[in-house]
């Protein structure tokens, strides 16, 4: 084969390759934009009819909202829907009102913000409390231990959730415990890499202003657990620093005038990273 053939047959493939390649961009370029298309479309189409009776059935605390948040937040819940599966566990059957209330929940919290539950695909449900397996390390000692959990936050997913207590949070939304809002705090602090409290804080915040405001309140929860007393932050709290954060996620969407009465400045941070003052509703 001469020079000149494989000059042309170099040529020919080369056009063959750059075509492809062309072919892939241009592939890419419709799928996002197909799918950003999808994306305002869920955010921007109401609810059906039956979807939004459950949630004022289910979850009345949605019933406080502004009227420009009601309608954010069933945009919201059609994408979450779309996106996440629900499977049932213990031989649960899934219905719409689990799926529609507990999206409810979840999407509250993201409301007012860009953030979401990027790769959030799966909630599995239980119908009540279930075992866990916990795993504890001492050194060279591994301790195994069974324990009894109404809901779990899994890095990345999933979200396990028991309904009976998803669906007793929402109906009191005054008592400062919501298991969805827990859990799904949880998901938010994953967020930024680790569970550690300190989820990505939003435009007008400093990492230096929340470490310095949660580590004060952290410590000072504690000490108050330690001694008995009664406190707006479940005692729970006093676990760690993301179980601190969670609680006080639960207390500041369902107990917002206690929570910034006692603790102002733990109130501020959270309204900050949700950009909303649930104590105005």
């Amino acid at each position: 084969m001469s020079g000149a053939v494989l000059c042309r047959l170099g040529f020919t493939q080369m056009i063959v390759f750059f075509f492809v390649l062309a072919l892939g961009a241009i592939a890419l370029m419709v799928r996002y934009w197909a799918s950003r298309q999808r994306l305002h479309r869920l955010l921007s189409q109401p609810m059906s009819a039956d979807h939004r009776a459950i949630v004022e059935e289910q979850v009345p605390i949605t019933a406080k909202l502004p009227m420009d948040l009601r309608t954010k937040l069933e945009g919201k819940i059609n994408r979450f829907l779309d996106q996440v599966e629900f499977d049932g566990c213990n031989r649960l059957e899934i219905t719409e009102e689990m799926k529609v209330s507990i999206a409810a929940q979840a999407c509250l919290l993201v409301v007012n913000t860009e953030i979401w539950y990027d790769h959030l695909t799966t909630i599995l449900v239980y119908p009540g409390a279930f075992k866990s397996r916990q795993t504890q390390h001492n050194g060279y000692v591994v301790i195994e231990r069974e324990i009894v959990r109404t809901g779990e936050s899994w890095s990345r997913g999933p979200v396990i959730l028991s309904w009976s207590h998803s669906q007793q949070g929402a109906a009191n939304d005054t008592d400062g415990h919501n298991v969805v809002f827990h859990e799904f705090a949880h998901q938010i602090d994953d967020l930024s890499g680790r569970t550690d409290g300190v989820p990505n804080l939003g435009p007008n915040q400093k990492y230096s202003d929340w470490v310095q405001v949660f580590e004060t309140a952290f410590k000072k929860h504690v000490q108050l657990v330690q001694k008995g007393r009664k406190t707006v932050i479940d005692h729970y709290g006093a676990e760690g620093y993301e179980e601190f954060f969670a609680v006080s996620v639960e207390v500041f969407f369902e107990r917002p005038a206690s929570l910034k009465r006692e603790e102002p400045s733990v109130y501020e941070q959270l309204s900050l990273l949700f950009q909303l003052d649930p104590s105005s509703w």
